[in-house]
């Protein structure tokens, strides 16, 4: 097999031993079993041929893109893992239509560096945004900040190119808004973890690039005074929030001592910290008049001056640089890093309705006091869309005390008939909460797809389908 991947793409690009480092371990740095080797091909029809020399034998397959994932999902013991890295072409922009055709390798970053030289944006970004690829992405169907506005990533996407557990290659690269014609295929490769096909490229949606933000960091009373004041914007915007992004008291400090030279947010401390960015394209509240002043942020400032007066606010900054509005970003995007200061740790990644978020939090931090009494924990949410990432720190290293703390917080979830996994996925670190949690006919129509496409198992095996 290691003979008939090198003919199909290269000496140079067949790696083994110790050259496979990079691929056995991940953003958690947790190890990932040794593969049989790791190919990198240039192309879709390298892929083909990869994956229908495998399909022949039975070989597992890992597809892996930037390894910034958070679930394990490109755990690769003894498995080929096809790594999309060199497939990295943004082959087409077309500004009138706002799409992009890109091949999966590309990094979030160096696409949204190629957009915005048109005025446009592919408005996914999240912390990982350097060196997540494409592929990754999509496979996961990510969320992030922007979520709000724009969607999710399967949201933006209009066609996708992927080659399937037999080799066969499935080709719905159009840039069509409708096209009802059947199953939605490229959403079923979304969200699929590479367990029915490894995409190799697709259409994107972009939208034209805002001219202005204004960006502020705000101090509510509580969590449904932030979001009264979100929807409030939302109206007096038209729809022009870009984040809403909730960062309690506990977790700025914590940002503050990891970061040292960034500044907390207020002069006091305040429990409810968010970040709300509104974004527009229109002249008229873009262009600065003879002060200076950029109407949309002398805009945001008088609506922020409401709410103080009215005490759904305590405390507001508006950037008034783009250093400042970067430094508050910074701070959100951070939340990886926040996390990863203490261990061990067990990553939450829930939904709940977006007018639930505090009820969901104080539940939690019960059931948490009574299951591990010793743990702490480090909280960010979307508010806009309800997704809470829970982080806690666990006072043991017992891994079936891990569990117990996850179920505890599911049973919650559960309750509030919210989801186990928002935007994270599912992989290996989240196979119990599917088996506990997933609808057994929900699982039984996975299986039955999953067997259907790859009869063989050979498409990321062990993940995403307990």
């Amino acid at each position: 097999m290691i003979e008939t991947f090198r003919a199909i793409v290269g000496d140079k690009y067949l790696l083994t031993g110790a050259d496979m480092a990079p691929w056995q371990t991940n953003v958690m740095a947790k190890p990932q079993g040794t593969p049989l080797a790791v190919a990198r091909p240039a192309s879709t029809a390298e892929v083909a041929a990869l994956v229908t020399a495998c399909n022949d034998v039975g070989q597992p397959i890992v597809p892996a893109g930037g390894l910034t994932g958070l679930t394990q999902a490109t755990d690769a013991g003894g498995a080929l893992v096809i790594s999309l890295d060199r497939m990295n072409a943004i082959r087409e922009i077309r500004r009138e239509a706002r799409t992009a055709m890109v091949e999966a390798g590309v990094v979030l970053a160096k696409l949204h560096e190629a957009v915005e030289r048109d005025d446009l944006v592919f408005p996914v970004t999240f912390g990982a945004k350097g060196s997540c690829q494409v592929g990754g992405f999509l496979s996961t169907n990510a969320g992030g900040s922007n979520v709000l506005r724009y969607g999710n990533t399967r949201d933006l996407v209009l066609g996708v190119e992927a080659v399937l557990p037999s080799g066969e290659v499935l080709d719905l690269m159009t840039g069509l808004h409708k096209n009802n014609s059947g199953y939605d295929l490229r959403h079923l490769m979304m969200g699929a973890e590479g367990t029915l096909g490894i995409i190799t490229a697709a259409v994107v949606k972009l939208v034209p690039k805002p001219r202005a933000y204004a960006t502020a960091m705000l101090a509510c009373r509580d969590l449904p005074s932030a979001l009264q004041i979100l929807n409030a914007v939302q109206l007096d915007t038209g729809g022009a929030v870009e984040a809403c992004e909730y960062m309690p008291g506990d977790y700025v400090r914590n940002y503050a001592e990891m970061a040292p030279g960034h500044d907390m947010p207020f002069d006091a401390d305040h429990d409810v910290n968010v970040m709300m960015e509104i974004g527009s394209t229109v002249p008229r509240d873009c262009e600065a008049g003879p002060d200076g002043e950029v109407p949309l942020v002398a805009r945001f400032e008088a609506i922020l001056a409401g709410y103080l007066e009215e005490g759904l606010l305590l405390d507001a900054v508006v950037a008034r640089s783009e250093a400042q509005r970067r430094a508050m970003w910074a701070r959100r995007e951070a939340a990886a890093e926040v996390a990863a200061t203490r261990a061990p740790r067990i990553t939450n990644d829930t939904a709940v309705e977006v007018d639930r978020i505090g009820e969901f939090l104080a539940r939690a931090d019960a059931a948490l006091k009574v299951v591990d009494p010793g743990a702490d924990r480090s909280i960010v949410a979307h508010l806009g869309d309800g997704n809470v990432h829970y982080t806690i720190w666990p006072s043991t290293t017992d891994l079936a005390e891990h569990d117990r703390i996850v179920e505890a917080i599911e049973d919650i979830v559960l309750d509030m008939r919210g989801s186990f996994s928002a935007e994270h996925g599912i992989g290996i670190a989240k196979l119990n909460s599917m088996r506990r949690r997933k609808s057994p006919v929900a699982l039984d129509a996975m299986r039955a797809i999953k067997a259907a496409l790859d009869p063989k198992g050979i498409m990321n095996p062990g993940k995403l389908i307990p």
